[in-house]
């Protein structure tokens, strides 16, 4: 084929993949940001951490801590990356017992792979992986809305070396994905397989067999020396790898904030005025003890979320959440629960607060108090 040829080939599948528009599927593939914080210590059951949209899924695999790192490729254009660091081994994996993580997809952001049709489509997925333990490594696309699998694998050859892994995953023309705000598809690192989904042999084409999901991985959390780091993770439709699309961290955090967001006071300055406090809502007094408001969330989210009032950091329940200005200053809600009415684009704040006096009428506003948080979490 001549060089002309090559040329206009490549342009081709580039234009299957979209060139033209977003060609990553992944939000926050670059690790920038992390909301909820940069370092979780003593992981052992599943849950969202430190880096939005990414998610540890274990079942009896150790003890783990996930952080957003500053250790990254050299010249690719990266400051973080999401590290797995064991911190208590398990070095025999029950039959169940499983070690991943996973980001996860709507099921209307998928549409463009046109799975189930005969136009079904490749996708690539490219990532940078660096590991102190070599060996093979499987990687699944799991397709939530019809309970299919398929599976990849990809070896890292040198010890806490960052290397870069392309990955083509096959056309499925069975099974259409939903077109809703549900879970799509799941893109799963295993770091570690029982038997119940690696007695089989591989499952490279997609399938539903259980025990094909994650033959031959390695394990990860057999000594605590072992750490695992990711970055640059790109998912395009089509068979062609194209560079990584870097993307503002405004952006990114727009588009996290989806899945959630939170309002939080300042630990250390806020004194019982509002200079270092974010503001949270706007309301009026009804009658002299209870504020009626809007919590207004910083981006419309993909369902009704969870909302929890918390000390900062943590998942335990608090009240005096929250000070209240305007009529009379300095009102602070002694309710844990104080919104009851809430949708994808905001709440109703509906609360008594700690003291009585104010004018039924009256304007308000509502700060974060500090060392507490508002967790708003609508996560796939």
């Amino acid at each position: 084929m001549t060089k002309a040829a090559e040329l206009a080939k490549m342009g081709e599948v580039l234009t299957n993949s979209q060139i033209g528009g977003r060609r990553n599927i992944i939000i926050n593939g670059a690790m920038q940001v992390a909301q909820r914080g940069t370092s979780q210590a003593s992981i052992t059951s599943t849950g969202y951490y430190t880096i939005d949209r990414w998610q540890v899924a274990i079942t009896n695999g150790g003890t783990w801590t996930m952080s957003q790192d500053t250790d990254v490729p050299t010249g690719e254009g990266f400051a973080n990356s999401l590290k797995m660091d064991c911190t208590t081994a398990d070095t025999s994996f029950g039959a169940s017992d499983s070690l991943y993580v996973r980001t996860k997809l709507e099921s209307q952001d998928c549409q463009n792979m046109k799975k189930g049709t005969s136009s079904a489509e490749k996708v690539t997925l490219r990532f940078w992986v660096k590991s102190s333990k070599t060996g093979t490594h499987i990687v699944e696309l799991l397709d939530n809305d019809n309970s299919r699998f398929v599976s990849l694998a990809y070896t890292i050859s040198s010890a806490n070396t960052w290397e870069n892994h392309t990955l083509t995953f096959p056309a499925d023309t069975t099974g259409a994905f939903a077109d809703d705000n549900g879970v799509g598809l799941g893109i799963h690192w295993y770091m570690g397989a029982g038997s119940n989904i690696s007695s089989g042999t591989l499952g490279t084409t997609w399938h539903t067999t259980q025990a094909n999901r994650a033959a031959g991985q390695v394990n990860l959390a057999d000594s605590t020396d072992n750490n695992w780091y990711l970055t640059g993770v790109q998912l395009e439709v089509g068979s062609q790898a194209t560079p990584f699309e870097h993307r503002s961290f405004g952006e990114e955090l727009a588009l996290c904030q989806r899945y959630y967001q939170q309002f939080s006071g300042d630990p250390e300055a806020y004194a019982g005025t509002e200079a270092d406090a974010e503001s949270c809502g706007a309301g009026v007094w009804y009658g002299s003890s209870q504020i009626l408001g809007m919590l207004a969330y910083k981006a419309p989210m993909r369902t009704a979320p969870s909302i929890s009032f918390v000390e900062a950091g943590t998942t335990t329940a608090t009240g005096d959440w929250g000070t209240w200005y305007g009529y009379q200053v300095g009102k602070t809600s002694n309710d844990t629960s104080p919104v009851d009415v809430i949708t994808s684009d905001n709440a109703r704040f509906n609360f008594d607060t700690s003291a009585s006096g104010s004018t039924n009428g009256g304007g308000t506003y509502g700060l974060v108090r500090d060392g507490k948080q508002i967790k708003i979490d609508a996560e796939l």
